[in-house]
C-alpha cells in the first residue's frame, strides 16, 4: 500500500496521528476535527499555513484564508475542502 493509500485508510480508521505538523493538520481536517487541525498548523513553516489556509477557506473566512494562502506562496483555490486536504497529504508524504 502506498503512503497517501495508508495515511487515507488511517483517516478512518483508529490509527496512531501522523507526526509533522502539516500532516496532522490535514489528518485532522479530514476526520472533520477542525479544533485539531488548527491547533496542529500553529508553526511558522509554508505547510502548515497551508493548511491553515485550507481550514479558514472551509469555514468561508476568505480574508484570513487569503492571509494564509499568501504565507504559504499560493493561492486559494475554487473549492474547499476535502480535495485540496488530499492534494497536500499527497505532496506532504512525497516529500
Amino acid at each position: 500500500m502506498s503512503p497517501f493509500a495508508t495515511f487515507l485508510a488511517s483517516v478512518h480508521a483508529a490509527a496512531p496521528v501522523p507526526r509533522g505538523a502539516a500532516l496532522r493538520g490535514a489528518w485532522h481536517a479530514l476526520r472533520g476535527e477542525w479544533d485539531a487541525a488548527h491547533d496542529a498548523v500553529q508553526d511558522d513553516s509554508p505547510e502548515c499555513a497551508w493548511v491553515h489556509a485550507a481550514l479558514h477557506h472551509e469555514e468561508g473566512d476568505l480574508a484570513n484564508a487569503d492571509y494564509w494562502y499568501r504565507r504559504a506562496g499560493r493561492q486559494r483555490p475554487a473549492a474547499a475542502g476535502r480535495q485540496e486536504y488530499e492534494a497536500m497529504a499527497r505532496q506532504l508524504l512525497d516529500g
